[in-house]
């Protein structure tokens, strides 16, 4: 057994099973479909994090995935500069005693062809790329192949840009190669601003301690040992940590051995953005809950009740007495005494005051009701909060406040959408009963006897002023048939217009209550298209960032 085959059996392996790419891009579009569920309901800086994920995934998953990009992070003097140089077996980044010293990232790459794409989005300058492998190298240099090393700048460095530089790396490469020395291998600053960042990461992460030549073995066993204490602190526990060096005892075996091993795996990228989705999905954790009730959330009687505050706002009671009145008012022109029925067409109905004198227009004009009052508009507003309240029950911030907003969102619109329903509401006004017909005409045909008879009576008179002979016609018992003729047709005028007059009052209570009915339901209409709908479309889209999360979990 080979020296580097012992070491693999040493060194723990990392991560469980293997990361399939087809479910890792499923896990990435589930993350996509979230952010667009929440957008617009969600604040954009609660998404930014997300979609940066989103968009870096994307990007990886569309480049190599022959090549697996291993950083070597450090802090000034950690020797990582001299661990990258032996790695390569060639002086690619400078070693020197002023600091900085590593600036800008430097990579070298071993085999196959096509890193440049991947080199490129990682933003490593082409003077600063090399390559590794050759037909001199043989098969010496193949278990490398496919590798692709950075040489981080120090985390610790003077220079701004350049600690910039190494966060803006850290979150792009597959591995990173924590390299520590023996003075500041416990230093707070790595520990808590970089290596207890990257729990989620743990199966990406390698800590060596370097320059472990300096050391006696006694000092490196313990020193290591205490490394393994400060990692299981930071939530690393069983991450890859072991002594390594440039330059003599006990060298690169070890860490060459692991950088194979993830080589040959090729699963670094995967787990590595698998860890980045793990760590959005923990980040939206909050903003959505286990609720699945969905847009029925929002009760009928809620809806009743909000209907019935903005029918009271729209002035439905009152169209609803003028319907009854008008109905009144037309059935005693069409059923009533001719010559009442001309006084009262003099006299326009209750309805037509109040511009609502067709049955449906196309184009409907403003109505006259009286804008609403103070009670009536806090009472609209009391029914929307209450339909709010009940849909956003129970919901995780920040959705109550878009629910609220939804329910918001067209109140401007509300008071003319209101006014336009009542006047474009069927009133069931326009069509005359039959038998209106049948006692009108019965009434005309007394209003006719009535002036036959009067007529009859007026030529008599006529005749005995001028002394003609009398015009004495048949008689009806003891009265004449001219003045039965009057008398019975006014009387029969009477007695009809009191003996229809019950059945015009039911029928215009029945036209009272069939307009309010039609009227509600319009108004009804208003309420779901201007509060609820809005208020069910955030709901829906609740219940989708709802599904695409969970499809996101691993």
């Amino acid at each position: 057994m080979s020296l580097v085959e012992r070491i693999k059996q040493v060194i723990p392996r990392q991560g469980g099973g293997p990361v399939d790419a087809d479910r890792l891009a499923g896990r990435v579009d589930s993350l996509r479909r979230f952010v667009r569920a929440a957008e617009g309901h969600v604040p954009e800086d609660r998404l930014v994090t997300t979609r940066t994920v989103i968009d870096r995934a994307g990007e990886r998953l569309a480049l190599s995935r022959a090549h697996t990009v291993v950083a070597l992070a450090g802090a000034t003097g950690s020797g990582k500069s001299s661990l990258f140089n032996a790695i390569s077996k060639f002086q690619l980044s400078r070693v020197g005693v002023r600091r900085p010293t590593t600036g800008v990232a430097h990579a070298c790459v071993w085999g196959p062809q096509g890193a440049g794409p991947l080199l490129d989005w990682l933003g490593v300058p082409p003077s600063r790329r090399f390559t590794r492998e050759s037909a001199l190298d043989g098969e010496d240099e193949a278990g490398l192949r496919g590798l692709v090393l950075l040489d981080l700048p120090d985390f610790d460095s003077i220079e701004a840009q350049h600690r910039t530089e190494v966060d803006r790396l850290l979150r792009l490469v597959d591995l990173v190669v924590w390299v520590l020395d023996p003075q500041k291998y416990a230093d707070r600053v790595v520990h808590e601003r970089y290596l207890a960042q990257f729990q989620r990461h743990r199966d990406v992460t390698v800590v060596v301690l370097n320059q472990a030549d300096r050391l006696t073995r006694t000092d490196s066993e313990r020193i290591v040992a205490d490394l393994h204490r400060l990692l299981d602190a930071d939530g690393l526990g069983g991450v890859p940590a072991f002594a390594t060096s440039a330059k003599g005892h006990p060298g690169l075996d070890s860490l060459r051995a692991t950088l194979e091993r993830a080589v040959a795996e090729r699963q670094a990228a995967l787990r590595r953005l698998a860890g980045d989705v793990d760590d959005a999905v923990d980040a939206l954790e909050p903003v959505v809950a286990l609720d699945t009730r969905g847009a029925d959330r929002i009760s009928r009687g809620t809806v009743d009740r909000l209907s019935g505050a903005l029918s009271v706002a729209a002035g439905v009671p009152i169209v609803a007495d003028a319907t009854e009145r008008t109905y009144r008012h037309r059935a005693t022109g069409v059923l009533g005494w001719p010559v009442a029925r001309w006084i009262r067409r003099l006299r326009p109905d209750p309805l037509r005051r109040l511009h609502l004198s067709t049955a449906r227009l196309e184009a409907p004009a403003a109505t006259s009701l009286p804008e609403s009052t103070a009670a009536q508009k806090a009472a609209v507003g009391l029914a929307s909060r209450e339909v709010a309240d009940e849909a956003s029950a129970g919901l995780p911030e920040p959705w109550p406040a878009a629910i609220t907003a939804a329910s918001r969102s067209r109140a401007d619109d509300v008071p003319d959408a209101l006014d336009v329903a009542v006047a474009s509401a069927d009133l069931g006004m326009e069509r005359k009963p039959f038998w209106w017909r049948l006692v009108g005409a019965l009434q005309w045909l007394g209003a006719v006897a009535a002036l036959a008879g009067l007529v009859w009576l007026a030529v008599r008179a006529v005749f005995a002023f001028l002394g003609l002979p009398n015009l004495d016609g048949p008689q009806v018992g003891r009265l004449p048939l001219a003045t039965a003729l009057l008398g019975g047709g006014l009387l029969f005028g009477l007695l009809l217009a009191a003996v229809v007059r019950p059945a015009v009052g039911i029928a215009a209570r029945r036209a009272r209550a069939r307009a309010e009915r039609r009227l509600r339901a319009a108004i009804a209409d208003v309420a779901t298209t201007h509060i609820v709908a809005p208020i069910r479309d955030v709901l829906r889209s609740y219940d989708d960032a709802r599904e695409a999360l969970s499809a996101a979990r691993d």
